[in-house]
């Protein structure tokens, strides 16, 4: 599903050029849950970006879903992002004129899906929010904004999501419900699921972990529950 070979990235700053990622070869196959650990700043968002084809690479290669992404411009990344990928974000990023159902329905219209009302009122309603649907982000818990997220990275059955700190904006508690109802849906819908994450509950309900150091991968290991089972 994700494959990675040299994954280098580096960036030019008024002290000279950044290495923000060194040399990065990863193998996610399809269907794996997989976390990205580490400290603030080793690489994890970079890596995530790049993998979901959002930046470029200075120097390697990425392959997302059978498609090498060096070889494609902007618009045919664009496409295959629309068709195949999924995104849930810290900050929502849901569309503040929108209601919960209209941002959950945009990317199934965007796809040319019909039925795009009726799909999305069922994942609201798989997410906890079937009394919440004509509701404005505004009028909306973080809990909320969250489900209404995760719902709308569902709803063109998207074979890969990417989640980027899923839980970081958001107390114990509510994190906690957020994780049963990503982990849920991940397993009704066979995603590859691919997130980076502080918080340790998170990363241990993944099948793998894989920590960077200093933008390179220090260690790869199942979780104790995948190497127990």
């Amino acid at each position: 599903m994700i494959r990675t070979s040299g994954l280098t990235k580096r960036v030019p700053t008024s002290e000279g050029e950044l290495t923000i990622l060194q040399d990065v070869g990863l193998h996610i196959e399809t269907g794996e849950s997989v976390a990205i650990v580490g400290a603030s700043g080793s690489g994890k968002s970079t890596l995530l970006g790049l993998m979901a084809g959002l930046d470029i690479a200075t120097e390697g290669e990425i392959w997302l879903d059978g498609q090498k992404l060096s070889d494609m411009d902007e618009e045919q990344r664009a496409l295959l992002r629309a068709r195949a990928v999924g995104f849930v974000f810290q900050s929502f990023q849901l569309l503040p004129s929108l209601t919960a159902l209209e941002n959950v329905m945009l990317p199934i219209e965007l796809k040319g899906d019909p039925g795009a009302g009726d799909k999305a009122r069922e994942l609201l309603e798989r997410v906890g929010l079937s009394d919440r649907w004509r509701h404005y982000p505004n009028q909306l818990s973080g809990g909320e904004q969250q489900r209404v997220a995760i719902a709308r990275a569902f709803a063109t059955r998207a074979r890969v999501l990417f989640a980027d700190e899923p839980t970081g904006n958001l107390d114990t508690a509510t994190g906690g419900k957020v994780i049963d109802v990503l982990f849920e849906l991940n397993r009704e819908f066979d995603t590859t699921l691919v997130l980076v994450t502080h918080d340790e509950r998170l990363a241990r309900k993944c099948g793998r972990i894989i920590k960077l150091v200093a933008g390179r991968v220090a260690s790869e290991e199942p979780t104790a529950e995948v190497a127990h089972a």
